[in-house]
């Protein structure tokens, strides 16, 4: 609760701290933390829709390659055993889950959207039950408040999505790292060229970089690309899944779409404190 801030513990089937604030879990395990103050609409986050179709596209093998190379990067900072990690806009679930199954931790999902963790539990496992050890989801907004003890984490995530460099910074262990994964300047850029008449390249990983400093500077970094065939539906989910399928005046054009070859790029950054 705003302006509380203590710990809680599990009773049954409810987290409550010391000043008896409640939060039921949800049937499929997940906690939702989310506060009406803390949301700027009725529904806030990834729609269903959006969840789903990341999903489709990950269950396709289309984020295979950014997985491997996240592996990478976990391993290369040699981590301790059985790592904590926090993966800040997780969304459905599926890259944590993936990860904690080549690299085992206890892995904590967190994202602002109900739908999209309500997926992730449904699928990837009750808190403490899942095949690749603990796993956690809850329903947060991470710009407000990470609700996390302060250096909590070994590792803290953020795969296209927003991090708060303060909050990171303070629940992560002071030996721990952060690795961001962003959309490269091409990816989907035949897409955009399609749908919006325009390819233009946009280079957000600057953007991360400077929003993450001076607290932390990158130590790693690395371009995932591959090119895919996507038809019609997975055309449709890619657009959806990057919140450009949804505008009423690119219906008509995105209806006609697929099959297609298709740039699927990020950059990828690891990132340490600054000394």
């Amino acid at each position: 609760m705003r302006g509380c801030g203590q710990s809680l513990a599990r009773e049954g089937r409810a987290y409550r701290c010391p000043r008896l604030h409640s939060f039921d879990l949800a049937r499929t395990g997940y906690l939702n933390l989310l506060q009406p103050q803390d949301r700027r609409s009725a529904n806030p986050g990834d729609t269903r829709g959006a969840a789903e179709a990341r999903r489709r596209l990950y269950d396709a093998g289309h984020g295979a390659p950014l997985i491997a190379e996240l592996e990478r990067q976990l391993a290369a900072f040699d981590p301790p055993p059985r790592p904590a990690v926090l993966d800040v806009g997780c969304g459905e679930g599926s890259p944590l889950a993936a990860l904690a199954a080549a690299l085992p931790f206890a892995a904590h999902g967190l994202d602002l959207s109900a739908p999209a963790i309500e997926l992730a539990a449904r699928r990837y496992g009750d808190l403490g039950n899942t095949s690749s050890g603990d796993a956690t989801w809850v329903v947060a907004n991470a710009d407000r408040f990470v609700p996390y003890a302060a250096d909590t984490f070994d590792v803290v995530l953020a795969l296209s999505s927003r991090l708060d460099a303060g909050e990171a910074g303070r629940v992560l262990a002071p030996n721990g790292r952060l690795l961001v994964a962003t959309p490269a300047a091409d990816d989907l850029v035949e897409l955009r060229e399609a749908l919006l008449g325009e390819g233009q390249h946009r280079d957000r990983m600057a953007r991360t970089i400077a929003a993450l400093a001076p607290a932390f500077v990158p130590e790693a970094r690395a371009t995932v690309r591959h090119v895919a065939t996507l038809d019609g539906a997975g055309v449709r989910d890619a657009l959806a899944a990057t919140y450009r399928g949804g505008r009423r005046s690119q219906q008509a054009r995105l209806a006609t779409l697929g099959p297609m070859r298709v740039t699927m790029s990020h950059e990828v950054a690891r990132f340490r404190r600054a000394r």
